[in-house]
């Protein structure tokens, strides 16, 4: 807010917001998500303005073993190591993710082959933990290989196409790691981050996309109905957390 930096929550916490007031239930994590220009914004102020006693804002340029293409603030003096993952040498802690949005090629062939190249993004990010976690021993062995591929040609590779595509307005937006679902696979609607309002989540208020309902029905569908009883159930698998003492 001091440096009308705009962002937006997102995913399961912007639906928590519109339909909870708050966490959903069985969710267990806080999503938020702004254009890469704001979040260069934040980047910088960070230096100066984050608590770093208490605080870390952990990416590519802050963590040399990080391996995820979203950026996180962790809170130090803090565990919490999700199964799969204990091995990563990267810094660990309870975390809130940041996803950094980049425009989408508007099109027809170019469109298509930014989903493919976003695909072998993810993939080869993944790899350190998809050569240990996948479910079979074919795609162990195709993430053994990609995970030959050093961690900053990926990065690399991202920063070349959001530069790229970043350079003049687009009809779609997307974070470039996360895998979208079928009918939004190529991004959200970028009209989405031009005009913003405030939520309640948990007894605070917090930026949101004033046009939340076309977000959240592009990511969710039908977002106000509740899932069936079986599926509400959190996507964290956790192996160790401890709180700050």
């Amino acid at each position: 807010r001091k440096y009308d930096i705009k962002y937006s929550l997102d995913g399961g916490t912007l639906l928590g917001a519109v339909r909870h007031k708050g966490f959903i239930p069985w969710d267990d994590d806080i999503d938020v998500i702004m254009l890469r220009e704001e979040y260069e914004k934040f980047y910088k102020v960070s230096k100066k303005e984050l608590d770093k006693s208490r605080f870390f804002l952990q990416e590519y340029r802050t963590d040399i073993h990080y391996l995820f293409g979203y950026e996180k603030i962790r809170r130090k003096n803090t565990v919490f190591k999700r199964v799969g993952q204990e091995h990563l040498k990267q810094q660990g802690g309870i975390f809130i993710d940041i996803f950094v949005a980049d425009n989408v090629p508007d099109d027809f062939i170019l469109r298509r082959i930014h989903l493919f190249l976003c695909f072998l993004i993810r993939k080869g990010l993944y790899s350190e933990m998809g050569r240990k976690n996948a479910d079979n021993t074919y795609m162990k062995t195709f993430y053994e290989f990609i995970s030959f591929i050093p961690r900053n040609f990926w990065f690399l590779v991202r920063n070349i196409i959001a530069d790229k595509c970043n350079k003049q307005k687009t009809e779609l937006v997307r974070h470039m790691t996360h895998n979208y679902r079928k009918e939004c696979r190529y991004g959200m609607p970028a009209e989405c981050f031009e005009e913003f309002c405030e939520l309640e989540f948990e007894g605070l208020e917090f930026k949101a996309f004033r046009n939340y309902d076309l977000y959240l029905k592009t990511l969710y569908g039908n977002y106000m109905e509740l899932p069936p009883v079986e599926q509400r159930v959190s996507h964290l698998k956790v192996s160790e957390i401890k709180f700050p003492d």
